[in-house]
């Protein structure tokens, strides 16, 4: 299996409708070694509203929250995504690829136990490549990592699964709460002078790190379940 619909369901975080999609892809050069498994990544939709629309109108609470960076609903029938929008994912790209593939029916439903586990077997997962997986229960993404080569993660959500997850920091002084809680971090920087050199490290895929890497080779990202105890920074593109 490729791809499927690993979840529909209520979110975790109003109850309101959403749907949860996984395909694998070595498009990514950040992410992906040309020459490994690939990622599985999982976007976290709200059912039947085309992402743009969700963010126009601030429905994408339902899948990210209070982000901050999801930026502030409007009526202007002049844009398409919220005002000051700050995310780093762009919506009308892979996000906006797969919702139009999932109105076409294009994914095969994988919403079971032996369907996640399948899918996830051998590669690299990133949980939330959209969304947040702090939206989703638990029991989905432990079966889908249940026998996965390695897992990246991110969430804005304060106290979700800091065994699987970085913690999303937006400022140094939010960053050394969180470390203080015991959660590692990802940290976005200005500059590499703004790095905590005691308690971060630059993503080593980043450029100013050399590009050392690649994602589904790093294995840094995946909360406290990774070999270093450093938090993750990279400087803001």
């Amino acid at each position: 299996m490729k791809n499927g619909i690993i979840y529909k369901g209520k979110s975790l975080i109003d109850g309101k409708p959403i749907v949860v999609i996984a395909t694998l892809t070595k498009s990514n050069v950040k992410t992906t070694d040309p020459n490994g498994v690939g990622v599985l990544q999982t976007y976290i939709l709200v059912d039947g509203v085309d992402p743009r629309l969700a963010s126009k109108t601030g429905q994408d609470s339902t899948i990210c929250g209070s982000c901050i960076h999801r930026g502030t609903p409007t009526n202007d029938l002049n844009r398409k995504i919220a005002v000051k929008r700050s995310c780093y994912v762009n919506l009308g790209q892979g996000v906006l690829i797969t919702y139009n593939a999932y109105t076409r029916s294009v994914y095969p439903m994988a919403n079971n136990a032996r369907d996640r586990k399948t899918l996830g077997s051998g590669r690299v997962v990133r949980l939330g490549t959209y969304g947040d997986p702090a939206a989703v229960p638990s029991f989905v993404w432990n079966q889908l990592l249940s026998n996965c080569k390695s897992h990246l993660a991110y969430t804005h959500q304060i106290g979700f699964r800091p065994d699987i997850a970085m913690q999303s920091a937006d400022d140094l002084e939010q960053a050394k709460a969180l470390w203080g809680q015991g959660s590692r971090t990802f940290r976005t920087l200005n500059s590499v002078s703004d790095i905590d050199k005691v308690n971060e490290i630059l993503c080593p895929a980043s450029k100013e790190a050399g590009q050392r890497t690649t994602c589904d080779s790093c294995k840094l990202c995946g909360g406290l379940a990774t070999k270093t105890k450093k938090s993750i920074a990279i400087v803001l593109h």
